[in-house]
């Protein structure tokens, strides 16, 4: 059976990963992934159309960053299907993981899974990023969606307190040029992922948000 194949699968990338699942929480990966495919039919909500890509190329692809990430409360913009950030909530339940995009369709999609995950550390926000003015500042801001690591420092830095951390993940095919990011703001660290199953790079940038002046 397909599922039952799935599960194994996830349950092996998991492990390769060095990341410790319960059965529900596998559960809630594999539930995920069939909304994913079912909304995907009618909204478009991603290229990839096969449930074995999709696990390798969004779920696994999304939960390779987690043994390298810290926080508290986290935003995850543009997240369109809600990648990295329904994953990361349904592993990190005792954190919390907003999910921000300005397009309907996904942003319905996002507040379904919601709903039938009972994800309760997490809220939708369907709005552009710069019209959003959270009460409470990130300490962590996330995203695979931003073309180039300027435009995300550019456009999210007031979501992230001061001394927060901007986590970008980038594919081979969309690395930049990062010696001359604006204000001054300088990489921390250059993490290269490892996801199984998937034969292409991929890096996480860490970069602080520094309380310094001038």
């Amino acid at each position: 059976m397909i599922l039952t194949a799935l599960k194994s699968k996830l349950e092996r990338g998991l492990c390769a990963l060095s990341i410790e699942a319960t059965p529900q929480q596998i559960d809630l990966l594999i539930q995920y992934l069939a909304l994913l495919e079912k909304w995907n039919k009618v909204y478009n909500l991603t290229a990839v159309r096969d449930p074995e890509e999709m696990l390798v190329k969004h779920l696994l692809d999304s939960l390779a960053v987690m043994p390298h990430l810290k926080w508290d409360k986290l935003i995850d913009v543009g997240t369109g299907a809600g990648l990295p950030g329904i994953p990361l909530a349904i592993m990190c339940p005792t954190k919390q993981v907003d999910l921000l995009d300005s397009n309907s369709k996904k942003t319905r999609f996002l507040i379904q899974a919601k709903v039938e995950l009972n994800l309760v550390n997490t809220q939708v926000i369907y709005e552009r990023v710069e019209n959003y003015k959270p009460s409470v500042l990130y300490d962590g801001v996330i995203s695979r969606a931003f073309a180039s690591m300027n435009d995300m420092l550019h456009w999210t830095t007031h979501l992230l307190k001061e001394d927060g951390v901007w986590w970008a993940m980038k594919s081979q095919k969309d690395f930049e040029d990062l010696t001359a990011l604006s204000g001054g703001i300088k990489i921390q660290k250059m993490i290269e992922l490892f996801v199984p199953g998937l034969e292409a790079d991929r890096m996480l940038l860490k970069v602080i948000k520094s309380s310094a002046k001038g």
